[in-house]
């Protein structure tokens, strides 16, 4: 994993897990919701402190705090709070059994929290599992998938990889080879060394033979398994190589594709940015800038689109600033008060009222 850590919630000092709690009992105690003091606690405490405050909520008062948030919230801003005040191992198990729930699997959700994690986060997330659903991780996530790709998950849950070990250049170098005679050199590939490989080295080793690779080969390795291998296993090799080479990247062209296309894919949105926001969001939201920076401008074309006309398109309205608020809202903010001569919030504020305005000014940040 990238060793870069680069968090958007540390926590607060000074913590006080009771006044937390107090505030947002009132906050939802009577008649309306306070939303702006829920998200003002809940947004910039620790997942430690999260958790201090729902012990704190439940001796003070006998209730479950989820479930009074549950009760009066709503739509995505419900989903974000709820994953927010979740344990993380409890939240991504949730996510995982969710995929594999119902008619169909989505491996792509499989892929983005299981090739992505820590040997501990992993081991972390096969005892949640099972404590949550009484059935194990590898045995649920086997009965889902299939072949190669059935294989390499398995061998990831199980615990194979070696992150304990030290570099060591000679065995880099012999890695590389067997990739190579397994791969590019040979007609057809043997899948189960690229499995066995990617799934066993540690991240500090696989940055080494990666290297090796290209040395050897001319090409990189993530052209090269993208070149022989085909389906969901390639996603998932794909996933390994590029999250050793800048995990903020892979996590950055994720988001990119959460956004795009006719929706959002909302849950993959909270997911990520809830998931890494103690870890790496920081440099997720650099990444995601230094990528797709070109983009800004029709972000936010769609938004003065939206507020123009007989009235406003307010899902459209609703979808740019909660998608973005995370990532690059400041920045369209200043494109858009560049290319109008007016500023975004008062834009938004002569076009929607009540509540609904000032929770979208909210998640505008300072002027």
């Amino acid at each position: 994993m990238s060793p870069l850590r680069e968090p958007t919630v540390v926590g607060v000092p000074n913590f006080n897990a009771s006044e937390d709690a107090a505030t947002l009992r009132a906050a939802m105690k009577g008649l309306g919701t306070d939303e702006e003091a829920i998200i003002a606690i809940l947004t910039t405490r620790s997942n430690a402190q999260r958790q201090a405050i729902s012990q704190a909520f439940t001796h003070e008062y006998g209730r479950d705090i989820i479930e009074d948030l549950k009760s009066e919230l709503g739509g995505h801003f419900e989903d974000v709070i709820v994953a927010l005040m979740m344990p993380p191992a409890e939240y991504l198990c949730r996510e995982l059994h969710h995929c594999m729930e119902g008619l169909g699997t989505e491996e792509e959700v499989l892929v983005e929290i299981l090739c992505t994690r820590t040997k501990p986060e992993i081991a972390d997330i096969v005892d949640t599992y099972e404590r949550l659903y009484n059935r194990p991780l590898a045995e649920h996530m086997c009965s889902e998938t299939s072949g190669d790709f059935r294989r390499l998950l398995t061998l990831i849950v199980t615990g194979a990889r070696d992150e304990e070990a030290g570099v060591d250049p000679a065995r880099a170098a012999e890695a590389a080879q067997q990739l190579y005679d397994a791969g590019e050199a040979k007609w057809g590939t043997d899948e189960e060394i690229f499995n066995k490989i990617l799934a066993h080295e540690s991240f500090a080793q696989l940055r080494l033979i990666f290297e090796e690779y290209k040395n050897l080969s001319g090409r990189t390795i993530e052209q090269a398994i993208k070149a022989e291998i085909d389906g969901e296993l390639k996603d998932a090799l794909s996933a390994i190589v590029e999250c050793v080479e800048s995990a903020p990247a892979w996590f950055a062209g994720r988001l990119r594709a959460a956004m795009q296309g006719a929706g959002t894919d909302d849950r993959t949105l909270i997911r990520i940015v809830v998931s890494r926001s103690e870890l790496d969001l920081g440099a997720i939201k650099a990444e995601y800038e230094r990528l797709y920076d070109k983009t800004l401008e029709s972000e936010v074309r769609r938004l003065r689109t939206a507020m123009q006309g007989a009235g406003t398109e307010d899902k459209t309205l609703v979808r740019i600033i909660t998608s973005r608020a995370e990532i690059d809202l400041a920045a369209i903010k200043r494109e858009y008060e560049r290319l109008y001569d007016k500023t975004l919030e008062s834009d938004i504020s002569g076009e929607t009222s009540g509540d609904y305005k000032r929770a979208l000014v909210a998640l505008l940040g300072p002027a």
